[in-house]
């Protein structure tokens, strides 16, 4: 959800910045602007001096222009804190079978894929995350795979072997997942 909010604002910014600096560039080079755009020629303003001081003897003007720039603010970090929110799953919701539920921590499962997918043959480095719900969580894994690896087989293994555990041990139905492998840089072997 956060990436479709973020893809429609900056769309929409870039289609306003565009916009507004076309008709600026089609100013300055003197080339014919639509009939509503303010600024005509190179020595016209954006407002003048009647349209900035026009509202400004009403009484509603003032709150309402801090009350829109608070809003505008707020807005703002919303947008930015949400860049910075890792979308990670805290806890796992487990069925002990005993008609009630036990929870999982999120980082405990990660470990352990990570310490699974590390121990297959191949791969030098492995990062997890849960994504997801804590009652239907999904993993991301990046592998760095070592130079002798075979990409198939290491996928084949971690799909076999630590996620299958992983997903038996939380108790899960499924568990899927997304991986994203990247190779180790090495030297090239020297022939003599």
């Amino acid at each position: 959800m956060v990436r479709l909010i973020n893809r429609v604002l900056l769309a929409l910014i870039g289609l306003v910045l565009l916009c507004a600096g076309g008709v600026a560039l089609a100013v300055g080079l003197q080339w014919p602007v639509p009939s509503w755009w303010p600024y005509g020629g190179s020595h016209d303003v954006l407002l003048s001096r009647a349209n900035r001081l026009r509202w400004r003897g009403e009484g509603w003007w003032w709150p309402v222009v801090i009350a829109v720039l608070a809003i505008l603010v707020v807005l703002a970090l919303w947008w930015l804190l949400s860049q910075l929110r890792r979308a990670r799953t805290a806890e796992v919701l487990v069925d002990s079978r005993d008609g009630e539920g036990a929870v999982l921590r999120g980082r405990a499962l990660e470990g352990a894929l990570v310490d699974d997918a590390e121990s297959l043959d191949g791969v030098a480095r492995a990062e997890a995350r849960l994504t997801g719900r804590r009652t239907s969580p999904a993993a991301r894994l990046r592998l760095l795979l070592e130079p002798h690896a075979v990409p198939t087989e290491t996928l084949n293994r971690l799909t076999g072997e630590a996620l299958a555990h992983a997903r038996e041990s939380a108790g899960l139905g499924e568990l899927p997942a997304e991986v994203r492998l990247r190779a180790a840089k090495h030297r090239a072997e020297r022939v003599s």
